[in-house]
C-alpha cells in the first residue's frame, strides 16, 4: 500500500508589586490555566473512554497530556489549532512549553513517594530534524534524543523502547508497543512515562483484611478480599464529603501532597449516574465539599489493574482528526509536512493494598452527620481519582466495577 506520508509514533508511559513580583505571579497564573486545561481535557477523555471499554479503568491523564504536548510542539496550522482545542491547552506555543515545564518541576517536588517523570525521543537514524524542536522538547521535558533504525532494524528498535519503558515503570509496564504499531516507515516515537508508588498516612490494618462481597451489578456480586479500618488521627488530616448522589472520601499519601479521592455512589447502581455528571465544574464542587474530620470508617477492596487503549480513534472523535491524516502539518518538527501521526496507545497500571498504591502509565502515540461515625463502605463500583493537592493536577484517573479482575 503507498503511504505518502512518514508515520510520526509518539509513545507515552498503564503504554512565573514590583517587576519580578508581577512576573511571578503571571507565571502563577499561566501554571493555574495550564493546570484547569489538563483537567478538563482529563474528564472529557474519561468520558469517551468510560462508554469504549467496561469494566475496570485506569489511565494517566497527565501523561497523555504531556506526550501529546511535545508533539504539539511541531505542530503547525490547523493541526496545532485542532490539537490546542482538543487538549483544551489554554496558549499557544509561545508560552505552552515553558508552562509545561514549571508544572512538572512542581509536580515532581514530592517527599515521602515515589513520583518520576521521564520523556524521551527516538529518530530514524539520518533522518533530519530539526535543531530548534530537539531543544525545545528537551528544554521544556528534558527528553533527549536516541537514535534508532527503525527502516532496516525494525525489531531491535522495538525491543529498545520498549525496553526504556519498562525500567522508567519499574517493570510495571511491558511491550506497551509492538510490530503492528513501528514499521519501517516510523520516523519518530516520543515517549512519556510517569510512576507513582506511595504509602497511606494512615495504614490499614491487614489483620483486618478478609474475604468479603462486592457488588459488580443488581444482584452478582464477587468475593474479594476487602480491607477494613476505622481511620483516626490526633490532627484533621482526613477529609470526608457527601452531597445527594456521592461519597467523597480523601486518603492521603504519607509525606507528600499527593492524595487519592475516592467517589462512591450512595446507590449501588448509581456509577453510570455519577458518570455523566463527572465533569471540571461538578469535580470542583465535590472537592469543595469536603471537610476535614478526626476519623472515618473505611471498607475498600483491594484491587490491582493493568489496562490498555488505542487513543487514536477517541482524539479523531474529540475533534483532532488531521493529525492522523495526509492533512496533518508537522513542520515544526522536520521542516516538511511528511509526518503525521500514525497511532496513539496508552497503558497503565495500578495496585491498591493496605500499605498504599502503585501506579504506571505508558502511551504510544505513533507518530458527615454530627453524632454519628462517618464510614464509607465502598463494596460496589466507584471512581477513584490519584490527585496532586500542591497543583490540583489530576495524574491517574480509574474506576472499579470488578476488584477481581486484573486486566
Amino acid at each position: 500500500m503507498k503511504i505518502l506520508k512518514l508515520a510520526l509514533l509518539v509513545a507515552l508511559v498503564i503504554g512565573a508589586l514590583t517587576t519580578a513580583m508581577f512576573s511571578e505571579e503571571k507565571k502563577d497564573a499561566d501554571k493555574t490555566a495550564l493546570i484547569k486545561g489538563n483537567n478538563e481535557f482529563a474528564l472529557d477523555l474519561y468520558a469517551k473512554l468510560k462508554d469504549l471499554k467496561k469494566g475496570n479503568l485506569f489511565f494517566s491523564p497527565y501523561s497523555i497530556s504531556a506526550a501529546l504536548a511535545m508533539t504539539y510542539a511541531g505542530a503547525r496550522g490547523d493541526t496545532a489549532k485542532q490539537m490546542e482545542k482538543v487538549l483544551r491547552f489554554p496558549f499557544g506555543q509561545d508560552k505552552l512549553h515553558t508552562t509545561f515545564n514549571a508544572l512538572i518541576e512542581g509536580i515532581q517536588k514530592q517527599k515521602g513517594i515515589e513520583l518520576s517523570i521521564a520523556n524521551a525521543l527516538w529518530g530514524q537514524k539520518g533522518y533530519s530534524f530539526l535543531d530548534e524542536f530537539l531543544n525545545l522538547v528537551k528544554k521544556s521535558y528534558n527528553a533527549g534524543f536516541q537514535q534508532v533504525d527503525f527502516e532496516n532494524e525494525t525489531e531491535k528498535a522495538l525491543v529498545t523502547i520498549n525496553k526504556w519503558v519498562e525500567e522508567q515503570t519499574k517493570n510495571k509496564i511491558k511491550d506497551l508497543v509492538s510490530k503492528k504499531e513501528i514499521t519501517p516507515l516510523t520516523r519518530l516515537v516520543l515517549t512519556n512515562a510517569i510512576y507513582f508508588k506511595g504509602d497511606w498516612a494512615l495504614k490499614f490494618d491487614k489483620k483486618l483484611t478478609e474475604d468479603g462481597n462486592f457488588k459488580v451489578a443488581p444482584g452478582a456480586v464477587v468475593n474479594t478480599p476487602m480491607m477494613f479500618t476505622h481511620l483516626r488521627s490526633k490532627d484533621p488530616m482526613l477529609k470526608y464529603g457527601s452531597t445527594e448522589t456521592l461519597q467523597i472520601l480523601e486518603l492521603p499519601y504519607d509525606g507528600a501532597n499527593v492524595s487519592m479521592i475516592i467517589l462512591l455512589p450512595k446507590k449501588e447502581d448509581g456509577l453510570a449516574d455519577i458518570e455523566k455528571e463527572l465533569n471540571y465544574d461538578n469535580l470542583q464542587k465535590w472537592m469543595d465539599a469536603l471537610r476535614r474530620v478526626y476519623g472515618v470508617m473505611v471498607y475498600l477492596p483491594k484491587f490491582k489493574m493493568t489496562v490498555s487503549f488505542s487513543l487514536a480513534p477517541v482524539l479523531r472523535e474529540m475533534g483532532m482528526g488531521d493529525a492522523f491524516t495526509g492533512k496533518a502539518d508537522f513542520s515544526g518538527m522536520d521542516g516538511s509536512r511528511e509526518l503525521f501521526i500514525h497511532f496513539v496507545v496508552h497503558k497503565a497500571s495500578v495496585e491498591v493494598n493496605e500499605e498504599g498504591t502503585k501506579a504506571a502509565t505508558a502511551t504510544a502515540v505513533g507518530m458527615g452527620p454530627s453524632g454519628k461515625p462517618l464510614a464509607l463502605w465502598a463494596d460496589h463500583p466507584f471512581i477513584f481519582i490519584i490527585r496532586e493537592n500542591t497543583t490540583g493536577s489530576l495524574l491517574f484517573i480509574g474506576r472499579v466495577t470488578n476488584p477481581k479482575e486484573e486486566e
